[in-house]
């Protein structure tokens, strides 16, 4: 058994297109006797919500606590109650880091914290550094709370890191590792280190105001839209005989976020990078395969699913952050049929079909034709894909004022801060089995730093402060999507 409620039995019977599916109840011995060499048991992502289960699965109130407005009173105090925990939350996932992880000796950010704050490897991530940069320097730009002088230092001293030990001079190109001296240990073949060092250094000017930083910021930006967009040789990436061209999802979506933060206030800028914000877009929808019924993680450059596993395979937190990328672009140029798509296809169908219903959370990895995962962390529960589902699924209430949004949110919110949230010594926890038990203590490391917490609680914040501050809480869809306009 690898995930008890997510099974269907194959191969006892054929099964014509169109006939209903028989559902019930199996106990493992039952499973053993009736189980065959040629049946197996299959999980089939949204293809239909009937599945054998192996034990009861949990209700709803089990999962969540989201009562309905008719029932609650007013949606005013469940919103005040979030904002209230959210508020409490980044307070203390901001001072964990403020408080632990700055490097006074050479400047910049130790990511690699223990459950209390400890620091257990001095090794530096260009990547991270960059996020944690962009994060200190919003919250100062954006919040009144975090608008003093000791944050701006702390974004200063990591800014000025990346300067000097990340970026590499000659050519461009930003270390993902590096020692805590900042002496080069390893580079990417990828996009991504440089995309953080572009909005961090596009964020600190905005929070210091110096001019520098802005102008690293443009160049950075042109050097990533030309390796996305027009020729990846500099980055190092062999070219194989039988290697499928791919278009992986991180790439469009990660330009599409990194043109929008760099451009924003800046409309001259933005006017410059309009066709490569629409070439991006373009090319996430590519991922959306097998008639909208799933969104793959990659896919060939000509829009087509790719054979083999790698082509079947579902991220469906990542499908969810692009689809809250897309939502957001899709509201600043007023385009409502994107906008229906990220959240009908991106968002919520991606979170549908990632949602654990025996043990909640959502899966890190899935298979488009329902067969085992090959990485073996893919029934994990990781702390990002529940910050950007909760994210996303804010942003899709506070667009469409639709309650569905809103109980979803709360399956997550409840799920997400009675696993992750660690009251002792703040932050969360990043790696959970798939019953919901904490697999790995630390709080940093090489692949999580201050950036998807903070980020999500910040703009969790932001939105329910903006519902909050409305008169009314329609629950009712705007007559332009409603009617498809």
């Amino acid at each position: 058994r690898e995930q008890g409620t997510k099974w269907r039995r194959f191969g006892s019977g054929r099964v014509s297109r169109g006939s209903p599916v028989e559902s019930k109840r199996v106990t493992r011995s039952q499973v053993n006797k009736k189980v065959g060499s040629h049946t197996t048991l299959r999980y089939t992502p949204r293809l239909a919500k009937r599945y054998y289960n192996l034990r009861p699965r949990k209700s709803t109130q089990e999962l969540g606590h989201y009562t309905s407005p008719s029932n609650m009173g007013l949606l005013r105090d469940q919103l005040e109650q979030y904002l209230a925990r959210m508020e409490d939350e980044l307070d203390k996932t901001i001072n964990f880091w403020l408080e632990k992880s700055g490097d006074k000796r050479n400047g910049g950010y130790y990511v690699c914290l223990a459950r209390d704050g400890k620091v257990y490897d001095d090794s530096k991530y260009g990547w991270l550094e960059g996020r944690q940069v962009w994060m200190y320097s919003k919250l100062y730009n954006e919040s009144w709370k975090y608008g003093k002088v000791k944050i701006l230092k702390a974004a200063l001293s990591g800014g000025e890191f990346l300067l000097n030990h990340i970026k590499n001079p000659e050519d461009g190109r930003c270390y993902f590792q590096v020692t805590a001296e900042g002496k080069p240990i390893k580079i990417q073949r990828t996009i991504f280190t440089e995309c953080f060092y572009a909005i961090a250094m596009a964020e600190l000017y905005r929070a210091s105001n110096l001019i520098k930083y802005k102008e690293e910021a443009v160049r950075m930006l042109s050097l990533v839209t030309h390796w996305a967009r027009i020729d990846d040789t500099q980055l190092g990436r062999p070219k194989l005989s039988g290697q499928e061209a791919a278009n992986p999802l991180a790439v469009p979506m990660m330009l599409l976020y990194v043109i929008d933060e760099v451009c924003r206030e800046d409309d001259e800028l933005r006017q410059a990078y309009i066709e490569d914000e629409e070439w991006a877009v373009q090319q996430i929808l590519k991922h959306l395969q097998r008639k909208g019924r799933v969104v793959l993680e990659k896919v060939t450059e000509e829009g087509k699913e790719i054979s083999g596993a790698e082509g079947r395979l579902i991220n469906p937190g990542h499908a969810i952050e692009a689809g809250w990328f897309l939502l957001q672009y899709a509201t600043r140029t007023q385009n409502d049929e994107l906008a229906r798509i990220a959240i009908d296809k991106f968002i919520v169908q991606s979170f549908d079909t990632g949602w654990d219903d025996m043990y909640g959370g959502i899966l890190y990895y899935l298979d488009a034709s329902g067969f085992s995962p090959t990485q073996l962390e893919w029934n994990m529960k990781l702390w990002w894909p529940h910050a950007e589902a909760l994210i996303a699924l804010l942003m899709a209430y506070k667009e469409t004022r639709e309650e569905r949004f809103m109980e979803k949110f709360d399956l997550v919110f409840q799920y997400t801060f009675s696993h992750f949230s660690d009251s002792q010594y703040g932050e969360w926890f990043g790696y959970l089995n798939q019953k919901g038990e904490v697999t790995h203590t630390f709080k940093g490391g090489p692949f999580k730093g201050c950036f998807h917490v903070p980020r999500c609680l910040h703009m969790c914040i932001k939105m329910l402060k903006e519902l909050l501050e409305e008169k009314t809480l329609p629950t009712s869809l705007p007559n332009g999507l409603a009617n498809g306009n």
